[in-house]
């Protein structure tokens, strides 16, 4: 059974560590609801593991934990499928199960 649903918007943003990684941050109110419920699905380190749909594409991921919410980790091959990049605004949908 699905523990919540959430539907957000966000912008993409390119962290430039040793190799580039692209995120969308988790915004406040929907961060709020994933505290609620991310002790029972954590799995480590704060991370929660969640399904989630940008545009065609669905994949299996987790969150990162950063400065007291979430951010998305956006994996390259969801990127060039889906045609979006750093900067684009974007619309998800994310579960966590």
């Amino acid at each position: 059974m699905d523990l919540l649903e959430l539907h957000f918007e966000g912008e993409i943003w390119e962290w430039r560590g040793p190799a580039p990684y692209y995120f969308v941050t988790v915004p406040e109110d929907e961060a709020a609801e994933l505290h609620e419920v991310a002790a029972a699905v954590t799995y480590g380190w704060g991370v929660v593991p969640v399904r989630v749909t940008i545009g065609g594409t669905e994949w299996t991921t987790s969150l990162f934990p950063k400065d007291g919410g979430y951010v998305l980790p956006l994996k390259d091959r969801v990127r060039k499928a889906e045609g979006i990049g750093e900067g684009d605004t974007i619309s998800v949908t994310m579960t966590l199960a």
